[in-house]
């Protein structure tokens, strides 16, 4: 392997507003060099990604290839540069064939009869080079649409490939395959190394990396921790890198759970998705759902609440079966969901304070089919002073609102529809620490008051801090469920990355 470095990153930082996203790091990678790219969400790996691939600008720092300082203004910048990106959604177009996606917005022209063509045979030849180099036996004229999911990953790759890149960057390449398809992945990103082609692979599946990667650097809180040979790096190593002294944080002041069951899960299964899901929530419990990206976190609660259909599987609401969940029949069994994209799915924008904190409950403001303006307020007004919910007048629009108090919003909906089971799904994303601390103490009080609660969370110290058990979820099935008090944030993110059963 060449020890000159192809890509040197200097001291790159980057700052949103109230967040500083990268702090002064430093980043140098060798031709032939395969680099995974590890940390908890928030870390900063995503935000250095997108700079490298001129999806965003850094605030300051500079960025070589072969020690030539370059600009990357834009992706367009990054591709002309060399480095290419693989990213976690695809991005190909199903009915177009292999060679027209490899090839996609770079078609080489021709012109016949004073008007300009797509070159299929140049189209065809440039990227069968492309799949020859990665020694992939697919046919570049066949429709994408006929390929299975693993040989449209391989697709995704050929994309960048075709562009011959000095820097290829891969963004959880595997979390969309299946645990028998990784292995021909992992082995394509080593012939590709063999190559030439230096790597960044960034993965949260930590038992994956001694089979492709040379060497690991690890972020947190906006900075490189550390970069290690990977025969030095043992998942508790990572892990302790990964989390720094933030084990120490709070957890859950415990309290005592009923014996009711509540709600409960068996045999939830939806392909590709959920495998063989079964528990029990109790009433006045607070269960944490913790895992990783595309763990089947948010998939599960959707389950639940019947937005999305499953293949097999049983919900029962207070010993009573469900039969085909749905929202509505979810509803009036007192079980209601509190959604990851609260301003697309929790809130409407556009209507006042008073009309969102109403909606789920209009019987309870209706007098003979017409909605009583009084009730509303007043239902409304009891709900603001109960969840301290800062706006100026009730009649002020939703969107006019703090992201805490959108979210309390959405809360504050379901609250007055008398639920008894409330799902979270990702409540305290987009909200402020002091915001965030009020949602933590509001879920207690929720529970304290008898009523049961998933939380959703990608922060594994949050969960910590408001559950009485966790679930931990990997691959789609349950890897653990722990008790908060006989647990750390160690352990949660070990069995997360764990290799999934």
């Amino acid at each position: 392997m060449n020890a000159a470095p192809i890509l040197q990153a200097e001291s790159i930082s980057k700052s949103y507003p109230g967040v500083l996203a990268l702090d002064c790091v430093d980043f140098a990678l060798a031709e032939g060099e395969v680099r995974a790219l590890v940390g908890k969400n928030g870390a900063g790996k995503s935000t250095f990604v997108k700079i490298l691939s001129g999806a965003t600008q850094a605030d300051g720092g500079t960025i070589k290839i072969g020690g030539e300082r370059i600009s990357i203004r834009n992706p367009s910048d990054a591709f002309a540069s060399g480095i290419a990106t693989v990213y976690q959604e695809m991005s190909l177009i199903l009915g177009l064939t292999v060679a027209e996606n490899i090839l996609l917005g770079h078609w080489p022209m021709k012109r016949r009869f004073v008007v300009n063509m797509i070159n299929t045979a140049e189209t065809i030849r440039v990227a069968r080079e492309a799949l020859e180099m990665m020694e992939l036996a697919i046919d570049p004229k066949a429709v994408v649409r006929s390929l299975s999911l693993p040989q449209r990953q391989m697709i995704e790759i050929a994309k960048a490939i075709a562009t011959k890149p000095k820097v290829l960057i891969l963004d959880e390449p595997t979390s969309a395959l299946p645990t028998h398809e990784v292995d021909e992945l992992l082995a394509l990103v080593r012939r590709l190394a063999s190559k030439g082609v230096a790597v960044i692979y960034v993965s949260h599946r930590l038992q994956e990396l001694p089979r492709v990667v040379d060497s690991l650097t690890v972020f947190r809180d906006g900075r490189q921790v550390d970069t290690l040979p990977i025969a030095e790096a043992t998942p508790e190593r990572i892990v302790h890198m990964m989390i720094g002294s933030e084990w120490k944080r709070k957890q859950a002041a415990i309290h005592q759970v009923s014996d009711t069951v509540r709600l409960s899960v068996a045999n939830l299964e939806r392909k590709n998705r959920l495998h063989d899901l079964s528990f029990e929530l109790h009433s006045g419990e607070v269960l944490g759902i913790a895992g990783l990206l595309g763990s089947g976190r948010t998939e599960l609660l959707r389950a639940i609440m019947g937005l999305d259909p499953v293949d097999s599987g049983c919900v029962f609401v207070d010993g009573e079966r469900v039969n085909r969940p749905s929202p509505l029949k979810m509803k009036r069994l007192g079980v209601g969901m509190t959604p990851e994209d609260r301003k697309s799915e929790g809130i409407v924008a556009m209507m006042s304070v008073c009309k969102n904190l109403t909606l789920s409950c209009l019987d309870k403001v209706s007098w003979r089919d017409m909605i009583s303006i009084s009730r509303e307020r007043l239902l409304a007004q009891k709900m603001v002073e109960s969840l301290s919910i800062k706006t100026p007048h009730l009649d002020a629009e939703a969107k006019s609102l703090s992201g805490g108090n959108q979210q309390k919003l959405v809360i504050g909906k379901w609250l007055n529809s008398q639920v008894r089971v409330l799902l979270m799904d990702e409540p305290t994303r987009g909200i402020d620490i002091e915001a965030k601390n009020q949602v933590y103490e509001l879920v207690r009080d929720l529970a304290a008051k008898g009523i049961s609660v998933v939380f959703v969370s990608s922060e594994m110290d949050e969960v910590m801090e408001v559950s009485d058990r966790i679930l931990v979820l990997n691959g789609g099935r349950i890897a653990a469920i722990v008790s908060t008090a006989d647990t750390t944030i160690e352990r949660l993110l070990t069995i997360s990355m764990s290799e999934a059963r």
